[in-house]
């Protein structure tokens, strides 16, 4: 297990200064792998490189992606952060850095990638790219003033997964046991998602203003249960199976009556 498998991912970031920051806290840490999903800010940047501290290479190794899905498609355990909480989006799988840092050191456990992503310095992550977390982790700060500087947010819940990290590696190691943990990837899921959600709306299940909400609660609650890729490929046919009752069914039991 490594902690170079845990990828930091940065969305849409405005200010050199906080890329150059993370990279130094991921390079106190421990951390290797960071991902800037379209930044407005270029991570070589002067003030970047002064504020990265003997994080320079974590700048040179820094990879651009075109969006959040591309940036965690091979991952199996997707974790955001968010200071707000209100709404449905935001209040499912929430918790404290401690108490979300265990589920991403499982996966690091057995050498899997995972990913822990930050959202812009003004507004944060958008309802649609919480979508795609399967956890959310909150910093339980004063309410007077709860938003914190991106690279402090960075190395408050860095240390926290690094702690869940050092506390695994304390623990006596389990006999190996083959496919206990075959998670499918992120990019696996989300086209299962997408193909259920088309489905579901075919039935009207998914119908009227809060089919959104509907479908975000859906994903969750399947996401919970770490889904391997035949987990996976099972609820893809069922929306198969649904989307063509809803085009051939219907005609196909009126025939019959006749």
């Amino acid at each position: 297990m490594s902690l170079a498998q845990c990828r930091v991912v940065l969305v849409r970031t405005l200010y050199p200064g906080n890329i150059g920051a993370t990279a130094r806290v991921m390079r106190n840490l421990g951390f290797e792998d960071l991902v800037l999903v379209t930044p407005e800010a270029n991570l070589l940047d002067r003030k970047a490189r002064q504020m990265s501290t003997h994080g320079e290479d974590i700048l040179h190794r820094a990879r651009i992606m075109a969006s959040l899905q591309s940036a965690v498609a091979d991952c199996v355990t997707v974790i955001g952060t968010s200071a707000r909480t209100g709404g449905l989006f935001r209040r499912q799988t929430l918790g404290t850095p401690e108490a979300i840092a265990p589920h991403l050191v499982e996966t690091l456990a057995h050498d899997l990638p995972a990913a822990l992503v930050f959202g812009p310095e003004p507004s944060g992550l958008t309802n649609d790219e919480v979508r795609c977390c399967h956890y959310l982790i909150n910093i339980p700060t004063d309410a007077a003033y709860p938003s914190l500087n991106l690279a402090q947010a960075a190395a408050i819940c860095l240390y926290a997964v690094r702690r869940a990290w050092t506390d695994h590696q304390a623990k006596p190691m389990a006999a190996p046991q083959s496919n206990t943990f075959a998670v499918a990837p992120f990019a696996a899921q989300e086209h299962m998602f997408d193909q259920l959600q088309h489905a579901l709306e075919g039935i009207h299940f998914l119908y009227g203003p809060k089919a959104d909400a509907l479908m975000h609660a859906l994903r969750h609650l399947l996401g919970r249960a770490r889904m391997s890729q035949m987990e996976v490929d099972i609820l893809e046919g069922l929306a198969r199976q649904l989307r063509w009752y809803v085009k051939h069914g219907r005609r196909a039991e009126g025939k019959a009556e006749e």
